[in-house]
Order: C-alpha cells, then structure tokens, then sequence
C-alpha cells in the first residue's frame, strides 16, 4: 500500500504541477523577450504577429528585490494587448503564488518572478500593442517588468490541475494510513509457546 499511496503522489505532482508548469513555459517557440519597465517607467511596446504564431501566450517576468511577492490579493501589474483599436486581452497579475522565483544574478539579490497573463487564441496579421502598468498594491520593490511572448503553445487541458490534485490527496492519505498500520512493534518470537514437538516427552 505505501509503494502504491507513492506512485499516486509522483503521477498527482507530474499531472496537477508539472505539466501546466511545462506547458506554460517551454510548449511552443518564442517570439521574443520584450522590456517593459526600468528605470520608474513603463513603456508600451509594438509586436508584430502573424496568425500562424497563434495560439500566444503572454507571460510577465517581475524582477525585483524580494524573496516572494506578497501583494494580498491585489493587484501588482495591469496588462493590455490591442490591435487595429481592439483590446484582444486584458490581465491583472499578482506574482503572489511563484514560490520558487529565478535568481537575476548571482552577484545580485534581485529575483525573477514569472505569470502569465493570457492567452490570445486568434491573431490577425498586424502590430499588436501591448501596455504594462502598475496595478494597486504598494511596496513592491519592481527593479524590472519584461514581457514574453511564446508562440504556437499548447493548450493547458483543464482537467489537469483537479485530477493531479486528486491524486496527490489519495497518495497522501494512503501514505499516512500506511505509516499508521505499520507503526506498532514487531512482534516478539520469544513471547509466544513453543510449538508442540512430536514423541515421546519427558517421562
């Protein structure tokens, strides 16, 4: 049972974290890495896309010197795409449940904090204009915001993160379960009878 409450955990961690993980920033090819904000100022940027790049998934990198974001539920950055006048994707993005963010640099503290904003399924050939911009929340110490662009990603199955998560919670509870059974102490040979010997005994 404990062999098997395992296995459950590894395939809940591989389908509820590691495949939307992998999905969202390694499926598809970049289109490229675009900065943002440096130096107090955020600054629009132009794209130009073609519908085979289609589906893009949009992703924000927040490098700042903090070891996580803590926003409380607001809001850190605001995102917009638009094209020929039209907003395709507007986002709010809080960074507050990266828990393992990417070192800038070894000789600095900045850490690199990732989330995606979107997805644009449907690209019509043309400039896409996207716009960063500070969201509500205070003290978030931003050194750099860059935006990054993949194309041609696939699409997160929605189920995933539910039956991953299911699993995990299976696995755990049969893993404790397992350690409850097997817990006691081993049972001693000496403290039971010996086995009655066949023959003559003792006269």
């Amino acid at each position: 049972m404990r062999f098997l409450s395992i296995l459950l955990l590894i395939a809940g961690a591989a389908i509820g974290i590691f495949y939307p993980w992998a999905m969202t920033n390694f499926s598809g090819r970049a289109v490229g890495t675009y900065r943002v904000y440096e130096g107090g100022q955020f600054r629009p940027v132009t794209v130009q896309l073609a519908p085979g790049d289609a589906p893009v998934r949009v992703l924000v990198d927040l490098t700042a010197r903090a070891e996580r974001i803590v926003s409380q539920q607001r809001t850190v950055l605001t995102l917009t795409a638009a094209t020929n006048g039209r907003t395709v994707l507007a986002s709010t993005l809080q960074f507050n449940h990266v828990d393992n963010p990417r070192q800038a640099s070894p000789q600095l503290p900045d850490k690199i904090f990732r989330d995606e904003a979107g997805l644009i399924a449907t690209v019509s050939p043309g400039a896409y204009v996207f716009t960063v911009g500070p969201g509500d929340a205070d003290d978030i110490p931003m050194r750099a915001v860059d935006l990054v662009l993949r194309s041609g990603v696939g699409e997160i199955d929605g189920r995933a993160r539910p039956i991953g998560f299911s699993l995990m919670a299976v696995g755990l509870i049969g893993f404790l379960l397992s350690l409850r059974s097997g817990g006691g102490r081993p049972e001693n040979p000496n403290s039971q009878p010996p086995p009655p010997r066949w023959g003559r005994g003792p006269t």
